[in-house]
């Protein structure tokens, strides 16, 4: 029983380093507390609040509860392990195994400890220079976003999009919920580039495209960000309809400018003012926090402007022509399917950006 006794030692002392990692204690507390408060009837006063809650409650029960079998299977073992019956043996490997292999995987859990991991995502796609050509590229990336999206359970709600003149797009706003959302997601941040044969050009030459896909955390109320109120400044205007047909005879469309940073938010896909100015506030607090992960600032004080993830290098290239191979620049990664990629296969470069940044 020896082997056994050290197989599950093993597993047992890289169970409590995962457990501590996840600050599954901490969690395990929220959920206690939660349950309480959800049982509380005087929280239905406020549906949105006890909506939020339950959300909070099931998405927690859903990351514990695995970790909390495992850990009670490992303790029940041990005490199988200690009767010493030799006909369990067999009966004990095979458990190990299993237990095993479950650790391994729940182990992926650890490339989710970021700060915004958890979140739900701000998804905007941006068409680059290049007219027509650059438009019908992001347009194809919203496609292959959406299509990973229905593949992989993630729930999308359009914010706003601007369709090109010709084809595609010039810009998309969606937000995306599901299970580490923005862990999942943030590997996609950057610029990303298209090399192919122009559908729009008569002489039909290579063409180089350019978009940019922002990938911002949505704030809960723990990670809500304060912004000075003098450092904004708000501006209204008509707001065209949608595929830019049609004037709005109102003042709707909202512009934040983030004096500090410069950052210029502008949402006019809400009829009313004041639904654009929340939309706008809840983007630019998304990307103020983008900004501090990304300079690793303390307060907003901190920000330097012009230094968030913009129109500089390319994070992944997507040639077409004259062969067809996807290669992210940080990873290396690579695909020669990109077909498939442009249909939504792009978990392998998640996971291979995941496990890179680990």
């Amino acid at each position: 029983m020896d082997e056994n006794n050290k197989r599950l030692n093993s597993l047992t002392s890289e169970l409590s380093d995962a457990w501590e990692k996840l600050k599954l204690d901490e969690k395990l507390e929220k959920l206690e507390k939660l349950e309480q408060e959800v049982a509380n009837p005087d929280l239905w006063k406020n549906p949105e609040n006890a909506k939020n809650k339950n959300m909070e409650l099931s998405r927690l029960d859903a990351e514990t509860h695995p970790w909390k079998m495992l850990k009670a299977q490992s303790e029940d073992l041990k005490d199988i392990i200690a009767l010493d019956e030799k006909d369990l043996e067999e009966e004990i490997k095979n458990q190990l195994e299993a237990m095993e292999k479950e650790l391994e995987n729940l182990k992926k859990a650890l490339r989710f400890t970021g700060e915004f991991d958890k979140n739900n995502v701000i998804l905007r796609i941006t068409a680059g220079v290049g007219g027509t050509e650059a438009m019908d590229w992001a347009g194809m990336l919203e496609r292959m976003y959406l299509r990973f999206f229905e593949k992989n359970n993630f729930s999308v709600k359009l914010i706003e999009k601007q369709n090109g003149e010709e084809a595609g797009i010039k810009t998309a706003v969606y937000e995306v919920s599901g299970t580490n959302a923005y862990g999942n997601l943030k590997s996609e941040n950057g610029v990303h580039r298209l090399v192919r044969l122009s559908p729009f050009n008569a002489d039909n030459l290579r063409q180089t495209s350019f978009s940019l896909v922002e990938v911002l955390p949505v704030l809960t109320e723990e990670d809500d960000v304060k912004i000075d109120e003098k450092d904004l400044r708000i501006d209204v205007y008509h707001a065209s309809g949608h595929g830019g047909q049609g004037v709005n005879t109102t003042d709707s469309a909202v512009r934040i400018t983030h004096l500090p940073t410069g950052i210029v938010v502008a949402i006019q896909n809400e009829r009313s003012q004041h639904a654009n100015k929340d939309t706008a506030m809840e983007i630019l607090k998304a990307k103020l926090a983008q900004m501090k992960l990304e300079q690793k600032a303390e307060t907003l004080g901190e920000l330097r402007a012009g230094e968030s993830a913009k129109w500089g290098q390319q994070i992944r290239n997507y040639v077409l022509q004259p062969y067809k191979l996807v290669k992210d620049t940080r990873t290396k990664y690579e695909e020669t399917d990109a077909d498939a990629v442009l249909d939504g296969k792009i978990q392998g470069f998640i996971d291979a950006f995941l496990d890179f940044s680990i």
